[in-house]
């Protein structure tokens, strides 16, 4: 079982608190993900797991063994760094045999481990090479190689593909997700990127100023935030927060604008008559007939086309929001518009604590 808990962990440097009283569990053989905003925490608490970082209170456990007096090396975990960590004298079987020789590993076991990995990694043919003669990519694979060679319980991975291309970072991801389901183990992966999150994670853990807003699956995390600071972070471009009153069991007003709402969310909270955050995702939102009864009535702003789809955005309340359009659409700037939001997936949030109304 290579599960991985965190009880009630707490870690500071000086008087500056990065980690607060936080629970965790990480399932046998799960992939989990940590994302959130640079200074989060997340990278920390990585550490913290490898036994690279000391805490002020609380329990590792690996295995349902506490390992918080266990050196990195004898907590039987490995972990791939954001810039590779290669030894740039040795080659890349050397790198990948190193750890295996300070075992004292017997040298036809060595080699036919690392044979092994190499052929999976695609890596055969660049055994006798230095780093500085791979690619961005093939050194990540070099990376990933040296640590399945030690067979860990647990993968650590520190943001491994911020170093690379759009383009190769989308095959790495494929990649890193088949090694998973290859390997059978449980994989921890931290990344500022939520299409990283939302791509590769079994579930995704979301942090904050060293504290877990929401746990759950990238399905859940998408479509029922825990709060304005989960449902703001996770999707590209971010949500529309929009500033509105309950008038009646399915209906949200705001100056001259009326949207529809789920009205079962509504009559569940007793939210009629109330101030609310009405959250609505840009491809959630239509154009419409201005003579809608559901309609947000803007003036476009700059449009940016991405391919199959355009970004349009917009002012509204003085904040900058967008809504995500088929390519096909004409729309310029100055443009008078007026979109319709999919009813089902407005998300109404507490304007003073900013959680999600369930």
């Amino acid at each position: 079982m290579s599960s991985v808990v965190l009880k009630n962990i707490s870690k500071s440097y000086g008087k500056v608190s990065v980690i607060k009283d936080l629970n965790l569990e990480i399932r046998d053989k799960e992939f989990m993900v940590f994302v959130g905003p640079s200074g989060c925490g997340k990278s920390t608490l990585l550490r913290i797991i490898a036994g690279l970082e000391d805490i002020q209170g609380g329990e590792v456990y690996i295995e349902e063994k506490v390992v918080n007096n266990l050196h990195p090396k004898d907590r039987d975990i490995a972990m791939v760094f954001q810039n590779y960590a290669l030894y740039p004298h040795m080659s890349v079987y050397e790198n990948m045999a190193f750890a295996l020789k300070i075992r004292k590993m017997d040298k036809k076991l060595i080699r036919e481990k690392i044979e092994n990995v190499a052929k999976s990694l695609n890596l055969t043919e660049y055994l006798n090479r230095k780093p500085k003669e791979l690619s961005g990519g093939q050194k990540q694979r070099v990376a990933l190689g040296r640590a399945m060679v030690r067979e860990p319980k647990v993968f650590l991975m520190d943001e491994p593909l911020s170093n690379l291309d759009a383009k190769l970072r989308v095959q790495m991801r494929s990649e890193i997700r088949s090694l998973h389901k290859k390997l059978d183990t449980t994989f921890i992966y931290v990344t500022h990127d939520q299409v990283e999150a939302l791509t590769m994670g079994d579930r995704i853990t979301v942090l904050n100023r060293g504290e877990i807003q929401q746990v759950a699956t990238p399905d859940e995390i998408y479509n029922y935030p825990e709060n304005m600071f989960v449902a703001g972070f996770i999707g590209s471009p971010q949500m529309n927060f929009i500033k509105v009153k309950v008038v009646s069991e399915n209906l949200l007003s705001f100056e001259n604008n009326n949207i529809s709402a789920p009205s079962d969310v509504i009559r569940r909270n007793n939210l009629i008559g109330k101030e609310v955050i009405a959250g609505i995702r840009p491809e959630h939102l239509s154009l419409s007939g201005c003579s809608s009864s559901n309609k947000i009535e803007v003036t476009a702003g700059m449009v940016e086309m991405l391919g199959s789809e355009k970004i349009v955005h917009f002012e509204l309340q003085n904040l900058d929001m967008s809504a995500k359009l088929p390519a096909s659409v004409e729309v310029s700037y100055g443009d008078k518009l007026c979109f319709s939001p999919d009813d089902n997936k407005v998300l109404l949030f507490d304007k003073d604590t900013q959680k999600r109304y369930r």
